[in-house]
């Protein structure tokens, strides 16, 4: 079945240019009312303009769709505020939350300054959580809701550079988790996207060749999946080049220490064997790790505990 977005209202954030245009763009196309929401900042978040949001707004109703512009700095809680009010006010509902907005000031950890480490979390991981947190309350009254976090693979893996960007990227894996487990019981699906695009962010750093294999529209088809009524939960779905992903955390079955064993030396010694892949399992939440160890040390001692595997 086709997948589509009619009666459904969006917030797509950083949607004025690069993958958040492509994103809302493709929202629309299938049906999607959509909220434009750019700052209009350059790429290291200074400045503002709403032209580029305006002109996707006015690209949007030339192909017969709905849309409205908003330039609200996502970091900064009363201006979601009064983008997802205005939301409201146009629509009556908010559906589906695409956080993309997002800055960079890349600098090697050593001579990176502070504000601008601070500045990149305010955008990244505070303007997500703005966003969603604003619009939270209204997907639990609806029963329904579709959250998705952009993540990255500097974030995931690493990348020199990058400690401010790569900490709010890895932040999203965390409040993903999180929301996935608190927005279960009102069918509010929450996932992430980590993408590789061509974009003002990052055409500098991308081989000329590259660029145009990487374009975001190669992306936003993963993006409209994971907002889908039939949308997963807790994915990380890594795309790029039209190439698609999932990035799983594990954790190994590890080993026991006790009593005088449980040493720092004889970790050292058996750190192969904490580090053995075989019976490594997905866990589903925090207190899953505190019954997995609690259930080991329990069956060395022979002791009977309620909870089970």
């Amino acid at each position: 079945m086709d997948i589509r977005f009619d009666g459904r209202v969006a917030i797509v954030t950083g949607s004025g240019a690069g993958l958040g245009r492509a994103h809302a763009l493709g929202l629309a196309a299938r049906g999607a009312r959509v909220v434009i929401n750019d700052l209009g900042a350059a790429t290291d978040g200074t400045g503002a303009t709403s032209d580029a949001a305006q002109a996707v707004v006015e690209e949007i109703r030339a192909l017969g769709g709905e849309a409205i512009a908003h330039g609200a700095d996502v970091a900064d809680e009363a201006q979601v505020a009064d983008m997802v009010a205005q939301t409201m006010s146009q629509w009556g509902r908010v559906d589906i939350v695409v956080n993309n907005a997002g800055i960079l000031r890349d600098k090697s950890f050593a001579k990176m300054s502070m504000s601008d480490f601070r500045k990149v979390i305010d955008v990244h991981l505070i303007g997500s959580a703005n966003v969603a947190h604003a619009c939270w309350p209204i997907m639990r009254e609806q029963g329904y809701g579709r959250v998705v976090f952009t993540s990255s693979a500097s974030g995931l893996y690493g990348n020199f550079g990058q400690a401010n960007y790569g900490a709010a990227k890895a932040a999203m894996m965390g409040l993903m988790n999180v929301l996935h487990l608190e927005g279960a019981r009102d069918n509010i699906r929450v996932n992430c996207l980590a993408p590789t695009a061509a974009t003002r962010m990052t055409e500098a750093l991308i081989p000329e060749q590259a660029l145009a294999l990487l374009a975001p529209e190669t992306i936003t088809p993963g993006l409209l999946y994971l907002v889908s009524e039939d949308a997963p939960s807790r994915v990380i779905l890594c795309a790029g080049a039209g190439c698609y992903a999932q990035t799983r955390v594990f954790e190994t079955e590890g080993i026991l220490l006790e009593g005088g064993a449980n040493t720092p030396e004889e970790i050292a010694a058996r750190f192969a064997s904490v580090q053995d892949e075989e019976g490594k399992r997905e866990l589903t939440d925090a207190f899953s790790q505190t019954r997995k160890y609690a259930r080991k040390a329990a069956e060395a001692r022979g002791i009977d505990l309620p909870w089970g595997a």
